[in-house]
Parts: structure tokens; sequence; C-alpha cells
């Protein structure tokens, strides 16, 4: 560090050593006038070695500077510039007939020791020689004269102190100045490696850890940078969206690390294709890239798509669980130009590549198609869904409807149970039973399903409208990494505690009952959400998770009520389904009670809660004041 230490402190302190002689040498020539005032007699030879003397150690010290010498050398000449000019001021001094004003004058020479230890900036070493070459020299000088003992003693024991301390000041200088040092190396260090953590985060956050290339973010922040370029200098462009086609089918076949594999052959493929036409390049999703290039004809994006589409062909990656007659890995591309039109926003031309995309993807695969404004969305009905769900938050086309749950034992509604609704683009609705398994097997359940958990504690809970809000949640959300934790922020954000939400499970869909999703759920649970066990009777999987898991309310399915009253056997049948569930400590809520002959047959069975049209149907909240004023007086109290 020493070593360091020099190297980092060099050019300083040879700029240092260079004023300060500059200053000294001035300094040390007026001096002259007390020469002439205690010594004239020796003052013609005094003052002309002064001069010399400085002279002489500029000149060293410029050509020293000149060559670039380190600064130590320069700190030498300055050092041996005071102890020659004590030296050479002193001999000829000595020489003076007034011994008596000369005694007093001697006593300017520590000035000389003061300067190599605290005018200087030396090394304590080189201080300590030079001021002790001082002390030695006054210390001949005494013999010169026969002063007093008295004189001699207070002289060198004013020498001696002078010595003393200011090289022990010299010493502290120069230990503050390798500790600045050390602290200033130190924060360097760390705003040197914090920016390298910082740039190396940046980096990561930006690039895509399975294929090296950018990743969704950086794809985000190119197409902001394209399309402000195309706002203000209407540089026209071009984005392509590219899709593997039945990459899921491979991956499962062929495991994931195939799957990983494919997908960068397929990412350096992409690159080598684009690239040399100065195009961006990103991984957009799982198996989807994006593409952004400077294009101002459609013919021109078609044909970069089509080549996309060829040579991907022409990797010959087998895939022999394709269903449409080939064997190899192959890709959809869908292509939009930037048009001028009133009112258009960056997110419909990424949602014109989308439509193009499930064009051709509708098309049979395999194919390119570029977005046509005067085609009317068609083709397979589950792709255009798919579509739709990508942009359906932020269009506004999903909303959610609430459903009231009846408290049999005090009559008032204390829980509503939240339903999604899509809306398509053409003003229609989607049902349920379709745009829900599309959105779970385009992975768009999950953003949907965080958005109707907070949806649902804004409309009802954080407005205290209601005590209890149940949400369907999806196998996908339970097995997705950190669902827990997102769910913990909603809650802080909204200000409503988990004990207020419960969340259904539907029993009669196909779910591992994995570790990962009974850890997701004991997660959910430690922040106070209920879990409802939906549709029993329906599945093969109900027994088990009674087994498994501690529901606070268990839905029997509106099949068993609604044979129930058309058969004495399946009364039974539902009466018993009734008792076991009874016997493992669930509150029991039946669902599908739509008259009033249904209700009292529940009833009779000493039921907790119902659901049903015969209760309420779903609509927006505000479509359900009095029975939320009538749930904000009395709260429906759910417990185990």
């Amino acid at each position: 560090m020493r070593t360091v230490y020099k190297d980092y402190s060099d050019e300083t302190r040879r700029a240092v050593a260079r004023s300060g002689l500059w200053l000294a040498v001035p300094v040390y020539v007026l001096f002259l006038v007390t020469d002439l005032i205690f010594i004239p007699d020796v003052s013609h030879v005094t003052i002309p070695a002064r001069f010399l003397i400085g002279i002489i150690s500029l000149l060293v010290l410029e050509i020293q500077f000149a060559h670039q010498r380190r600064a130590g050398e320069l700190e030498a000449t300055c050092a041996a510039a005071v102890v020659l000019g004590y030296i050479v001021w002193l001999v000829p001094a000595l020489q003076t007939a007034n011994a008596e004003a000369f005694s007093y004058y001697a006593a300017f020479g520590a000035i000389f020791m003061m300067g190599v230890n605290l005018f200087f900036s030396l090394e304590f070493s080189l201080a300590v020689v030079s001021s002790g070459l001082i002390f030695v020299s006054f210390l001949l000088s005494l013999t010169q004269f026969h002063y007093s003992l008295a004189y001699c003693l207070a002289f060198t024991t004013f020498y001696s102190c002078c010595f003393i301390f200011t090289s022990y000041v010299n010493w502290k200088l120069n230990k503050e100045r390798f500790n600045v040092f050390l602290n200033a190396r130190e924060a360097e260090l760390q705003q040197r490696q914090a920016t390298e953590r910082g740039e190396a985060l940046l980096r990561l956050s930006i690039t895509d850890s399975l294929t090296g290339m950018e990743n969704r973010r950086a794809a985000d922040i190119r197409l902001k940078q394209f399309w402000e370029r195309w706002r203000q200098d209407a540089v026209a462009f071009a984005v392509l969206l590219v899709d593997v086609d039945f990459f899921k089918k491979y991956n499962d076949y062929y495991g994931h690390q195939e799957g990983d594999h494919c997908l960068v052959t397929v990412a350096n493929a992409l690159s080598d294709i684009v690239a040399p036409l100065g195009a961006t390049v990103g991984r957009y999703g799982g198996e989807e890239f994006i593409v952004i290039i400077d294009l101002d004809r459609s013919a021109d994006a078609l044909a970069l798509a089509q080549a996309i589409c060829e040579g991907i062909e022409a990797l010959d990656i087998v895939h022999a669980q394709r269903l449409d007659g080939f064997r190899h890995v192959t890709v959809s591309v869908g292509a939009t130009i930037t048009r001028d039109i009133v009112g258009t926003k960056l997110e419909n031309v990424i949602n014109e590549a989308d439509r193009a995309l499930y064009s051709a993807k509708a098309s049979g695969r395999n194919c390119a198609r570029i977005f046509d404004p005067n085609e009317l969305p068609g083709g397979d009905a589950s792709e255009n869904i798919a579509a739709i769900l990508k942009i359906a938050i932020q269009q506004n086309l999903v909303s959610l409807v609430y459903q009231p749950i009846q408290s049999l034992e005090t009559g008032e509604i204390g829980a509503y149970e939240a339903l999604m609704r899509l809306q398509l683009l053409d003003g229609s609705s989607s049902s349920p039973a379709v745009f829900i398994p599309v959105a779970e097997r385009t992975g768009a359940i999950i953003e949907l399903g965080y958005w109707a958990i907070r949806r649902a504690c804004c409309d009802l809970l954080s407005r205290d409208l209601v005590e209890t809000v149940s949400v369907n949640v999806s196998p996908i959300q339970l097995r997705a990494p950190g669902f827990a934790a997102q769910v913990a922020a909603i809650l802080a954000e909204t200000g409503v505690s988990g004990h207020r939400v419960a969340f259904e499970i539907t029993e009669g869909v196909e779910m591992e009952i994995r570790p990962d999703v009974l850890e997701s759920i004991q997660d959910l649970k430690r922040l106070g959400i209920k879990f409802w066990l939906d549709d029993f009777g329906t599945g093969f999987a109900g027994l088990s998770w009674l087994r498994l898991m501690e529901f606070e309310t268990v839905k029997i399915d509106k099949s068993f009520l609604h044979d129930a009253v058309k058969s004495e056997g399946a009364k039974v049948l539902l009466e018993d389904i009734i008792v076991l569930v009874r016997n493992r400590g669930h509150r029991i809520l039946v669902e599908g009670v739509e008259d009033e002959e249904q209700l009292d047959l529940v009833k009779s069975f000493g039921i907790d809660a119902v659901q049903g049209y015969h209760i309420g149907r779903p609509a927006p909240p505000l479509k359900h004041p009095i029975a939320m004023r009538q749930a904000g007086r009395r709260r429906w109290q759910v417990s185990a």
C-alpha cells in the first residue's frame, strides 16, 4: 500500500514540491535584510550565497520537473536546497566580528529545521535526515565561538526541542496523509464496486439469462426509443413478433433442458438473420421473440418475416410431437409497420403485431403475416382470446362482478364471490368457461389473477363494504414463484387484512397436490388468507385435499342440490356428503340455490351458507348497495 500511495499521490506531491520551493527561495533571499542588520561585515558573502543557492535549486528543480522525474526526487532537491541554504549561509556567517549579534541571530536557523519538517510535504525519513543535518551543523558552529556554557545549553536545548517537535509533527502529518489516502482509496474502491455492481445489475435487468439477448424490459425501452423517433422525426419502423410453434409440446416431450437448448438455437439463428440489417432483437416472452427494425414498407417487413420463417425451418430441429404434419421446429411471425393514424399509441403497435402473429397461427403456423387494418379478427377463437387477454387489463376489457353469499344463521349477506368477465373487442362477452382455460394455457392468468385480487380489495374490502370476498385462484397461480409475496404486497398496498380474503380452489380442475403448491398455500395462510374448496364432489382429488389441508369452507357443487330436489337417492347422497364434510369440521356452503324449494332443503340440512341466483345474481359492486350496507352493519364472522 505504501508503494500504491506513492504512485497515487506522485503528481500531487510533484506540484506541491515545485510550488513550495518557488515560495521558499524568495523568502530565503529576503532574509538578506537581516544579514545586513546583524552581520553586515560578511553580508557581501552571505547575500550572493543566498542568490546562488536559490537559483541553482530552482534550476535543478525545473529540469527535474520538465523531465517528469518522480516526486521523491523533487522532494530530495527541496530538502537539499534547505540544508545547503543553511550551511552556505552559516559558514560565512561564522566569520563575522559581531559575535554577540550572531549569537542571537543563530536562533533563526531553527526556521530551516521547521521548513523541511513542516513547510514541505517530505517523507518522514527524508525530513528527519535533513533536519538532523541542520541540527548537527548548528552544534558544530558552537565550536567556532567560545560561548558560555549557559548559552550552549540553552540553544542546544532549543534546537533539540525544535528537532524533536517538528520531526514528530512531520511524522503525524505523514501518517494522517497516509490514512486519508487509505480512506479515500477505500471509498474509491467501494464506489467502483458499487458502480460495477450497478452496471452488472443493469445488464442483468435488461438481458435474458437463457439466450443472452435483450429481454422484454430492454425491448420495451427500445420500442419507446423507436416510437419517440417516429413521432418526432417520422422515421417509420416495423415490429415483428416471432413465436416458436408448439413449443409447449416440445418442452413437455423432450424435457426442459432440450427446450432451453432449442430456444437458444432459435435465438442465435434469429440474431444471425436480423442483426446484419441493424435490427434490435430480444426475447419477449417464454418462446416469443421481438424484432424492431427501421422499415417503411409493409412488403419489406413481410419479406423479412418470411426470411425468419425459412431460416428457423432450415435449422431442422426435430419436433416429432407436432400434430400438423411437420416434424421439425418452426416459427410463426406477425409483423406491423407504424402508420400515421390519429390517436395511435405505442401499445397499438404491439397489439397489431400480436394480431398479425395470431393470424399466422390461425393460418396453420410456420408462416408470416403482416397486419391488415381492414381484416377483422378471425381464425381460431382461442388464439384471438389469447391475444385479447394480453391487452385486457390495459384496455379495460376485463372486469369483476360479485355474487352474494348468504349466511343462513343470520340471514345477512356477509361475503361475496368475485367472478371475472371478459369483453371482446367487438363489444360482446366471452364466457369464463372459454377464456379462463386460454388464460391458464398462455400464462395470462398470472397477471389477471393479481389484478382480480387487487380489484376485489379496492372495490369492497378497502371501502369496508363487506367482511369477506372470495377470489378463485388457478393452479398456475399457486405454482408461480413469489405468488404469496405478491399477494402480501397487494394487501399492504390496499390496506386490507388477509383474514378478509378467501381463495377458492376448484376441486374439479386438474391439479397435482405438489409440495410447492402446498408450500404456497401455507405461506398464504400465514397472511391470514382463508381457503375454500370449490365445486366439491365434481373431481377426484376432493378427499385428498381434505386430508392434506384445512379448508375454512367447503362449497358443495350445485349439481348435488339440483339432483336432490328430483330424487330421494340423490337427496341421501347430498346428506352423506354434508355429514362427511361436517365431520371434518369445515363450514359448508351450497352453490346453485335457484328457488325457494332448494333453499328450504338446504336449511333442513343445517347448512352454514348458500349462494345462487335465488340469493343474488353476479353484478358490479354498485348493484348490491342495500346488501352491502347491511353487511357493513352486521359482519359475517367466518371461523373454522
